[in-house]
């Protein structure tokens, strides 16, 4: 796509500080002061932004990559207006909406439908503008009766379809995505770029902040690389993002036997870590009765690593919920044989308050997991989420990379008999990713059972042994993680090229 050299953002020297001690962490003071820590009389200052300049052009998508914690959701709140930066002068020329990771659904007792409408007056867009375009957002997001159900019912990646369909057809001028597609699945990913390149002709410009450096070399006219609040290149992202991989460090791996060798672990892999019976859960949709899970049967056997995999809506989450006691079935028996620890998408139960250290004990209590425990293991915590100084800091100022790298480093660390990530790792950098997937690894020694929801198939065939397809409440295949990968990525292709020939 040509792009034209209309410059719509122009950064110079842009820079922002935050205070490592914040005066409006009441708590974070309140708990130093009960344990009788003593309080620094200093602030020091941290630099999350150093010197950025840049310039963003009329019809162009600009990717923005780098690792968690490097400044790239702080650099998308200076261009939203959220942040006044320090030093350094920006100019915007037109209207920026933007669409953080968590989506849209402030509000999780109201609907899909009338968060649309709060969302789009907190943007500055008139009821009647809205009305214009409520029938086009409900039918994009593909979220069908759900449109008119509360929030509280959604998965992650239905709060994210529904957020990009809002933030895609209310005009934006200037759209920025932060993580906001992570946790959705490849055919809402391939119907958003198709949206992105759409909107570049009537807007200015798109700008992604992404960690699928697949997505950004297939969508991105330029890329920008950020790393520890500078910009380390700028450019073609083929290029950018080459330079960048090179960086990332590539750990030793030694060869794990007990995830080929079927000798490793026998009598214990007999064992059942969990066992579901024809669950079924019911949701009541108004008139209609929803199946979020429809006679669903299997068996975990403690040692394995299971991939549950499907698309938007397809009750992956109810099934995990339903698998660490947050729902009840309607109808069928789970058994579950150990204490289960769950890590919903971003690392639910973090305090925006409290710095990192802080919600790892917070966390650590709402897991049923003793204080002393979490005491023991905080160095472990701080080391393998790679958070360093920022543990002292608030929550509120971690991207949505660090607060899933926290989150899964308190869950893993502690380890737990049965251990569930659902979509945790969908805003890690690939580095941390690599970590954690060796972490899950050597976790099958101490677990039971590890199971894992992603719409990373190629993380789904690097760590699972086996993998469960869900559709509509049902399973459509159980087996191998590759071969039902395979089946899985085959369907949408056959989707895809059927919905071309009814859209021609």
């Amino acid at each position: 796509m040509s792009v034209t050299k209309n410059i719509v953002i122009d950064a110079k020297n842009i820079s922002v500080a935050y205070k490592s001690k914040n005066k409006d962490d009441y708590k974070s003071l309140m708990i130093d002061l009960l344990e009788g820590k003593k309080q620094k009389k200093k602030e020091k200052k941290f630099w999350p932004l150093k010197e950025i300049s840049f310039q963003g052009y009329q019809g162009e998508i600009l990717g923005i990559v780098g690792a968690n914690g490097s400044g790239k959701t702080t650099l998308c709140k200076v261009l939203t207006g959220i942040l006044a930066p320090d030093k350094g002068n920006l100019s915007v020329d037109g209207k920026v909406t933007a669409l953080f990771s968590h989506g849209i659904g402030r509000n999780a007792t109201l609907t899909g439908r009338e968060n649309v409408y709060l969302n789009g007056l907190m943007l500055g867009i008139k009821k009647e503008k809205i009305d214009q375009f409520i029938d086009e957002i409900h039918e994009f997001s593909g979220l069908g009766e759900f449109f008119d159900q509360p929030m509280k019912k959604y998965s992650s990646g239905m709060r994210s379809r529904l957020g990009f369909s809002v933030s895609a057809h209310l005009e934006p001028e200037i759209l920025i995505l932060d993580e906001a597609l992570n946790t959705g699945d490849r055919a809402f990913s391939r119907k958003a770029s198709e949206k992105m390149k759409e909107l570049v002709k009537k807007a200015k410009m798109v700008i992604v902040v992404t960690h699928s450096h697949r997505f950004a070399r297939a969508n991105c006219d330029r890329v920008i690389w950020l790393d520890q609040g500078e910009i380390r290149a700028v450019g073609d992202p083929e290029e950018v993002i080459s330079q960048y991989e090179k960086t990332v460090p590539r750990a030793k791996r030694r060869v794990r036997k007990r995830l080929i060798l079927k000798s490793v672990d026998i009598e214990q892999r007999d064992n059942i870590a969990i066992d579901a019976n024809n669950i079924g859960v019911n949701f009541n949709l108004g008139k209609d009765n929803h199946w979020a899970l429809k006679d669903l049967s299997f068996t975990i056997n403690e040692g394995e690593v299971i991939g549950i995999i499907g698309r938007n809506g397809a009750g992956k989450s109810t099934l995990c919920k339903v698998m660490t006691n947050i729902l009840e079935p309607d109808r069928g028996v789970m058994y579950v044989n150990g204490d289960t620890t769950a890590l919903l998408n971003y690392g639910t139960g973090f305090n925006r308050h409290l710095s990192g250290r802080d919600n790892a004990y917070l966390n650590g209590l709402m897991l049923g997991i003793p204080k002393q425990v979490v005491e023991q293991n905080m160095q472990k915590i701080t080391e393998f989420s790679g958070l360093g100084k920022a543990m002292e800091k608030s929550i509120k100022y971690y991207s949505s990379g660090m607060r899933a790298r926290l989150g899964f480093s308190v869950a893993a660390m502690l380890q737990p008999d049965i251990f569930i990530i659902d979509e945790a790792l969908s805003t890690g950098d690939m580095a941390f990713k690599q970590k954690a997937s060796e972490k899950i690894q050597d976790m099958m020694e101490e677990a039971k059972a590890v199971i894992i929801v992603s719409h990373s198939m190629k993380f789904i065939e690097k760590v699972c042994s086996r993998a469960i397809w869900i559709d509509q409440g049902q399973i459509v295949m159980d087996g191998k993680a590759e071969d039902v990968v395979k089946e899985y990525k085959n369907k949408a292709v056959k989707d895809r090229k059927e919905r071309r020939i009814l859209n021609n």
